[in-house]
């Protein structure tokens, strides 16, 4: 897990200006075949979540999960990880309002599509629908986030708002607590409540 870490930091380094070589080096070290594109760190605490559920060790199977830091980023990272840079194959969620982008980013980089899965809005909405809200609630109260979340339904821009898009912005209001729900949400999923998505995504790796 740490050296896929150090991976994970050194296609980091590349995408941002950095050299390939120690991205091009660890991956031939780690034997790593395929780069999973997810926009933030939330959606690798869920994807690892359900890995872990269904007894799947991804650094053992050459697949390495990482953050880019906005789905802007997908055509950098798809040129620098598939086949005009280390010849990965690629995978990934995108959400739908910017399935285009990514299309265009994959079309750019001679990668294929069919490891990309698309969430309706963004994955915290569909674990959000797949959970149902009463259910959130009761894990948000069984974290201690009880009197956060309530001063967070007195605030005037949550007047009107339905409870799905209450829950889905107190989530995202915090980078650390959107990371930790992330993985929270997942393991309180029973077996046929994984998202369409998400499922096909860990399926298709």
């Amino acid at each position: 897990m740490a050296d896929m870490r150090a991976f994970r930091e050194a296609v980091g380094d590349w995408a941002a200006g950095g050299s390939g070589g120690p991205a091009g080096e660890l991956a031939a070290r780690l034997g790593v075949r395929t780069a999973v594109l997810l926009e933030g760190p939330s959606d690798l605490a869920a994807v690892e979540a359900l890995a872990v559920r269904r007894g799947r060790d991804l650094t053992a199977e050459g697949v390495c999960v990482l953050p880019m830091g906005g789905a802007m980023s997908v055509g950098r990272y798809a040129g620098l990880l598939g086949p005009p840079g280390l010849g990965l194959r690629l995978a990934g969620l995108c959400d739908e309002n910017e399935q285009r982008y990514y299309e265009r980013a994959l079309e750019r980089a001679q990668a294929p599509r069919q490891g990309f899965s698309v969430c309706v809005r963004d994955l915290e909405e569909e674990l959000i629908r797949a959970l149902g809200t009463p259910r959130i609630e009761e894990i948000v109260r069984s974290e201690g986030d009880l009197r956060a979340w309530q001063t967070f339904l007195h605030q005037p821009a949550q007047l009107g708002r339905s409870r799905q898009q209450q829950l889905r912005r107190f989530l995202g209001t915090k980078k650390l607590r959107k990371i930790r729900y992330g993985r929270l949400l997942v393991e309180a999923l029973d077996t046929g409540q994984v998202p369409a998505p998400l499922d096909d995504l860990l399926t298709c790796l």
